[in-house]
């Protein structure tokens, strides 16, 4: 493992993990119970949260001690592909009001970092308050390891940013549904 290059990560080693907390909150457009329902909902859930790449493979099981599985490989540019693996279990959920649940991330079969994530959620029927709480352990290092949180704290506001596009209707005709929708037609042009 001392050979990987830095697209993998180095392993911490000898105890050296790194802890790191973040929030993010979100105030969206849309009555709680459909904010819930997001999150619940594997087929609306799929279009905000999702592996980038292709070749995925994915299951969503949302009760207490279900959980969310994927795959998918990520090539970009001359970089050699990336083999992403995604593994929740949900600890606890409150209808409207609460989901915490614990995952881990593998790139390229190295254990990168394990979190637990609390999203809490408060409103009403036209709007929606998001408090996205993520305490992080990283196992395994990008580099000096220096862009690893900011990497996570970045991808996850783009995640919660496509729950927001998701939850907005289209303002005109061919409007895109979706982040991903907005993502595909990108990588397509």
């Amino acid at each position: 493992m001392s050979d990987q290059d830095s697209t993998r990560g180095h392993p911490a080693g000898g105890g050296d993990v790194r802890h790191d907390t973040f929030t993010i909150a979100r105030r969206l457009d849309a009555p709680l119970a459909e904010v819930f329902a997001a999150f619940a909902d594997t087929h609306v859930r799929r279009r905000w949260a999702r592996l980038p790449g292709s070749g995925s493979a994915y299951h969503h099981e949302f009760r207490v001690g279900g959980g969310e599985t994927a795959r998918s490989t990520f090539t970009v540019l001359d970089a050699p592909p990336e083999h992403l693996d995604y593994r929740s279990r949900y600890l606890d959920i409150v209808p409207d009001r609460r989901i915490v649940y614990v995952y881990a991330s593998t790139v390229n079969d190295v254990l990168r970092w394990t979190s637990l994530v609390t999203v809490q959620l408060d409103g009403g029927a036209g709007s929606t308050d998001l408090a996205w709480t993520e305490q992080v352990a990283f196992l395994a290092r990008t580099g000096d390891g220096s862009a690893d949180l900011p990497h996570l704290r970045g991808a996850t506001a783009l995640r919660l940013n496509g729950l927001a596009v998701t939850l907005r209707p289209p303002e005109r005709p061919g409007a895109p549904t979706s982040f991903t929708h907005v993502l595909d037609q990108r990588s397509t042009s």
